[in-house]
């Protein structure tokens, strides 16, 4: 209810005063999703906000408040509790990625230093633990491991205290802490155990070898984290900064910033088109594979619609600007990851969850087991409290738990790397084997992505020799990129062109030429033979007919009387598609099918692989919507997919699958990576997930098995029973172990068959 009335009374104050805004700011010290909440209960709480919302996937904030509250504000109410925004720069994106790249590099080179000074400690603590000056040596060594490259850990631990909230940060400084404070005293007053007859034994190994470990943990994350700023940045980067803009009949080159709607924009071939709008004088074939995910570039006339981001291809436009700025049909794709991303939560918080449980619990047995032993401890009270409560903490240690998921993940993607399958976190291996809808882009994914030439039928098959070489020629000079298609296959198979004169274009029907001795010869559509009376002969009609039923585009080649050939040409099924279909289909996976190419064709490719479902015409907020859809229905989605245009759904996918060959947004966006392009690695992707997951359970059975089993013992459960008190250099040996076998049992992945 109070935080009900803090948003009323808010709400109502910036409507006293004034208009509401909206702003997003780059945040600076969030680690975990408890730091992304209390960002946002820090921000809800601050006079003038009237909401704030924080995607941790990309470091941000979207703050709604009112014109009273200055940035400086919102600063200063986060910089208090030791979190940062960046304001008043020319490019927050940019200064917060500098900054990420700099926490990286400070992260590596402490885990780096870390695996240094710990390794003496190590070997002093197996090989030569009864050695007095060895435990001079590794407190020298375990001081800066702790309190100079794991201090991230402790600093981060009070900041959780201070919102009453703990998470694995905790559990390492708590655990660290209490066995150094304890070895550190037992380094300087070992007669205080002398005296009492107890050896007096140090714990600097175990402090310094969760540091490293929990710190390896973390330079992954990090660098998780900036491969994911990274895919946004490269969505933004197919905007060029500069454009040309016509005014008063010369071209003005300024910034994309300053261009506004109504602007006539000049385009010029291979250029980026930098904003939506029409095209208002000139023609082209535009390259809207981003969009479509279709391979071959759309012609582009006077009227027609063109795109930002889009690569313009041979010929020169103008065009009128339309929509700029945060409107264009690539800033909502790009809005539309980044949300995408920020709604999933990450699978190594399952730990952060647990130690949320864990750690109070822990302390709470720690603290009930040191004063029970002071009210029944007799004369050994203190020694067997402080011995007790001392071990409780040492066996608890979450070293095993902080490698459960590590491990698997690691070993889980080394096996996927060797069957051709890169897998970027833990999330998609924790997800993917519960996964029953597939969906799979059409153009590249199923088809090989490219147009070729897949059937010439000649009506005279004794004149194709003298009739391949001017087919080449005219089909050279073309600028409709099927052209490319045909002269691939004529060379193929060894024809030479041949010269030809008045070469003509003809806007959306095809190219005539004449050849040496003065022949018309004729190359494009149906339309083409029809305004120019040329016969097509029923065998050869018929066959094109035919052609057609299968999706496929015909081309006709004629001279100035009959057809001469007729050639399809389409983007090939790949051999293993529909077997990978097939098997997915026998798991009782449901398989769809999505593509921005025509009803036609898209039923045709659905045919031949097997597919039942599938949707034709869609646009790349089409295909996320489709994927929520599945969602809502509560089904687990894997998303498939090659190009830029497949970015939003891959984000919004429960699973997000690229083709290696695709773009480098799909695949950076997308957490699994196919470096082959058969299909069939989609089932081995699922299958090492499921794999990779009971492995991840084994483990944390096993990091906490020992702290179910041994923290009472621990804390003197069978001392009144047979006399036996756990030693908590025995307890500290039980920790490593969990250790071991949690590092095994991830090994055991390494032989297994996918």
């Amino acid at each position: 209810m109070e935080a009900i009335d803090i948003l009323e009374s808010k709400n109502k104050q910036a409507n006293q005063n004034g208009e509401i805004v909206k702003d997003s700011f780059p945040v600076i010290g969030m680690t975990c999703a408890a730091c992304a909440s209390s960002v946002e209960s820090i921000l809800i709480h601050t006079d003038g906000v009237n909401k704030a919302t924080v995607n941790f996937a990309s470091s941000t904030v979207l703050v709604e408040y009112n014109r009273s509250v200055t940035h400086d504000d919102l600063q200063k109410a986060l910089q208090a509790v030791g979190y940062d925004i960046i304001i008043d720069v020319e490019d927050p994106s940019a200064v917060q990625q500098e900054l990420q790249d700099q926490n990286y590099q400070a992260v590596k080179k402490r885990t780096i230093w870390s695996a240094i000074l710990t390794l003496p400690v190590f070997i002093l603590a197996m090989f030569y633990m009864d050695w007095v000056p060895g435990r001079w040596i590794s407190l020298a060594f375990t001081i800066p491991v702790l309190f100079w490259f794991g201090r991230s850990f402790f600093i981060n631990a009070f900041k959780q205290a201070k919102h009453g909230k703990a998470n694995m940060d905790t559990l390492v400084a708590l655990s660290t802490g209490i066995a150094f404070i304890f070895s550190l005293f037992n380094t300087l007053f070992p007669e205080f155990w002398h005296a009492r007859g107890i050896h007096p034994h140090v714990y600097y190994e175990a402090a310094t070898v969760i540091i490293t470990f929990i710190s390896l943990g973390k330079l992954l994350e990090e660098k998780a984290k900036s491969n994911t700023s990274t895919a946004i940045k490269k969505l933004m980067g197919l905007q060029p900064k500069t454009l040309k803009v016509i005014m008063d009949g010369e071209e003005v080159e300024m910034p994309i910033a300053s261009v506004r709607k109504g602007y006539i924009i000049m385009v010029r071939p291979g250029e980026k088109i930098p904003v939506d709008g029409e095209v208002a004088e000139g023609s082209s074939f535009v390259d809207e594979s981003m969009i479509t995910g279709e391979p071959v570039p759309v012609e582009k006339t006077k009227g027609g619609k063109v795109f930002a981001g889009t690569v313009n291809q041979k010929g020169s436009f103008r065009f009128t600007a339309e929509k700029v700025a945060g409107e264009t049909l690539l800033a909502q794709i790009i809005k539309l990851v980044q949300e995408a991303q920020g709604s999933k939560a990450p699978v190594q918080k399952l730990v952060d969850k647990i130690a949320g449980i864990f750690v109070p619990v822990v302390m709470a047995i720690s603290i009930v087991t040191f004063i029970t032993w002071m009210l029944v401890g007799g004369n050994d009270a203190f020694t067997h409290a402080l011995f007790t409560s001392v071990a409780v903490l040492v066996i608890a240690c979450p070293c095993a738990l902080g490698l459960a998921t590590p491990t698997a993940i690691m070993v889980g993607v080394g096996k996927g790397a060797e069957n051709n399958i890169l897998i970027k976190d833990a999330e998609s291996l924790e997800l993917g084997y519960r996964v029953n809808a597939v969906v799979l882009d059409k153009t590249g994914t199923i088809t090989e992505g490219r147009p070729v030439v897949t059937d010439v039928i000649w009506e005279d098959k004794h004149q194709t020799d003298k009739l391949k070489p001017i087919l080449l020629a005219m089909e050279s000079q073309s600028e409709h990129p099927l052209a490319e298609a045909v002269v691939q296959k004529l060379k193929d198979e060894g024809a030479k062109s041949a010269q030809i004169t008045q070469f003509n274009s003809i806007t959306g029907r095809g190219i005539k030429a004449m050849d040496v001795e003065g022949a018309l010869f004729y190359v494009g559509n149906q339309k083409l033979l029809t305004e120019n009376n040329i016969a097509v002969s029923n065998d050869l009609d018929r066959k094109a007919k035919a052609l057609r039923e299968e999706a496929k585009t015909v081309v006709f080649f004629a001279n100035n009387n009959q057809a001469l050939a007729v050639l399809a040409i389409a983007d090939r099924i790949k051999e293993t598609s529909k077997k990978a279909i097939e098997t997915l289909q026998s798991r009782n996976i449901d398989v769809y099918m999505l593509t921005g190419d025509n009803q036609q064709t898209a039923a045709a490719v659905a045919k031949q692989v097997g597919l039942q479902h599938f949707k034709a015409e869609v646009l790349p907020s089409d295909k996320a919507d489709f994927v929520k859809e599945l969602q809502a229905k509560g089904m687990i989605v894997a998303m498939v997919g090659d190009g830029i245009n497949d970015s939003q759904a891959l984000a919004q996918a429960d699973v997000s699958i690229a083709m290696g060959h695709g773009s480098d947004i799909a695949m950076d966006v997308a957490k699994i990576t196919l470096i082959t392009s058969d299909l069939q690695s989609i089932p081995k992707a699922l299958n090492l997930s499921r794999k990779t997951v009971l492995g991840i359970c084994q483990n944390l059975f096993w990091a906490f098995i020992y702290n179910i089993i041994g923290i009472p013992i621990a804390a003197g459960l069978l001392y009144p029973i047979n006399g036996f008190l756990l030693d908590p250099m025995i307890a500290g040996m039980a920790m490593a172990f969990s250790s071991v076998s949690v590092v095994a049992n991830s090994l055991r992945l390494k032989t297994t068959k996918i």
